[in-house]
């Protein structure tokens, strides 16, 4: 996303290289002369004496930086508030930049300031993006913290399976059903070993089974082949009260208390945006859900300051790229120069919208694959497609104002079957 942007000829740029206890500084006048050194220490009142003496100055400034972990956002906001222009540089165009410069692999706070400087010049930044000033902080901080929670509850939900279950109690896995459901934990946290199922009659264990597993179709029948289930079972004859089963329960416990923390972040998510237009029309496009949409607005923010859909698919990385040379031509594939999390997010919506019925998008993959099911390849291309068409048209409902309108597209806008042409 790095492009040439306008520097005004009379400000003063100050190049900042960030890092988590002290920041290098380094400010350039635009009449030229020597350039000021500082360095910054990450605290409250080396912050404000360095707002103030750029304040001093009295001209237009425009401060550049690299984006380094969360280290630089608070003097960064600092900044922003400040009234001054704040210019983003990216770390991979740094690092070119830098090899160019100095040709050189080394690196050091002082020279990555002199880099960050001479890009300000040249005007190769972005635009930097403040959440808290954008109104989208809590919005990444609720899709960040779900995306962390629901990793661990996954990888939580994989140990069950594949560790405490085969040897505790194995039969009981053909019932585990959705990984996003709380009554199979709640029941094995009570019931971990067929042991603690066969001490119990029939009665017994369905009285204590009932309220567990809430509400189910055939519920009695599914209580019943459990508590057949556990005299059948082949698991190792461990006691209730051994350290294993102390643990299993610890563990289970945590995957239990996950998926509650999973769910608040969930219904947080929709009371924030349940009144949010943009979140509205979101919602209405095929395989976007709640947390989707949540994603898109926290890593997207607004997007209609991307005038057009070829900006938004770029800072994505969901452009296409191809390198060439002379009369070589290699393959055009996707930059993944972008967003990862908005690249992954419209992905996952779009293989949602695909298993649908009746969308545009699933139809289009209809035609992309038509003839060629078993091609896994071209599946995968046409899934790319999709992707790009999914960001394509959350772009476009959010900066037109209107709702998703499925198969808007003629069936004949971008194919025709030669057997239907008029000669």
């Amino acid at each position: 996303m790095t492009k040439l942007t306008s520097t005004p000829a009379g400000a003063v740029l100050v190049a900042i290289d960030m890092s988590k206890n002290r920041q290098e500084v380094l400010i350039e006048r635009p009449e030229g002369g020597r350039r000021r050194r500082m360095t910054v220490m990450a605290t409250k009142e080396d912050y404000g004496g360095f707002v103030e003496q750029l304040a001093a100055i009295g001209r237009p400034i425009i401060v550049g930086f690299e984006a380094t972990g969360n280290y630089h956002r608070t003097l960064a906001h600092r900044l922003l508030t400040a009234g001054f222009e704040l210019r983003l540089i990216s770390s991979v165009a740094l690092a070119r930049t830098r090899e160019a410069l100095h040709n050189g692999w080394d690196k050091n706070d002082p020279k990555d300031a002199q880099v960050i400087l001479h890009m300000l010049r040249i005007g190769a930044t972005q635009r930097y993006v403040d959440p808290l000033a954008a109104g989208i902080n809590d919005l990444q901080e609720l899709s960040k913290t779900h995306e962390t929670i629901s990793r661990m509850k996954t990888q939580t939900w994989h140990r069950i399976l594949t560790h405490y279950l085969p040897l505790y109690f194995p039969e009981i896995a053909r019932f585990a059903g959705n990984s996003r459901s709380d009554w199979f934990l709640a029941l094995i946290e009570r019931f971990p070993t067929p042991a603690t199922i066969t001490a119990l009659d029939r009665e017994a264990f369905s009285a204590a089974a009932w309220p567990l597993i809430g509400r189910k179709v055939s519920k009695a029948r599914l209580i019943n082949d459990i508590y057949e289930t556990a005299f059948a079972s082949t698991a190792l004859p461990v006691p209730e009260d051994s350290a294993a089963v102390t643990m299993f329960r610890m563990v289970i416990a945590q995957g239990r208390s996950l998926i509650h923390q999973r769910d608040e972040i969930e219904r947080l998510a929709h009371a924030r945006l349940a009144d949010d237009v943009d979140y509205q029309l979101l919602r209405n496009i095929p395989g976007i859900g709640p947390i989707n949409a949540l994603t898109i607005l926290a890593e997207a923010g607004d997007l209609r300051r991307f005038n057009h859909h070829r900006q938004f698919l770029k800072f994505c990385g969901l452009d296409l790229a191809t390198c060439q040379s002379g009369t070589f031509r290699g393959r055009t594939r996707l930059s993944k120069y972008g967003n990862a999390r908005l690249r992954r997010t419209f992905w996952m919506a779009a293989q949602v919208a695909a298993r649908q019925r009746d969308n545009s998008f699933r139809d289009k993959l209809g035609r992309y694959i038509a003839g060629h099911a078993d091609d896994a390849d071209r599946r995968r291309k046409a899934m790319t497609a999709l992707t790009a068409k999914m960001a394509r048209v959350a772009h476009a409902v959010i900066k037109t104002g209107t709702e998703y309108r499925p198969f808007l597209e003629r069936s004949d806008a971008r194919w025709k079957d030669p057997s239907l042409q008029v000669p």
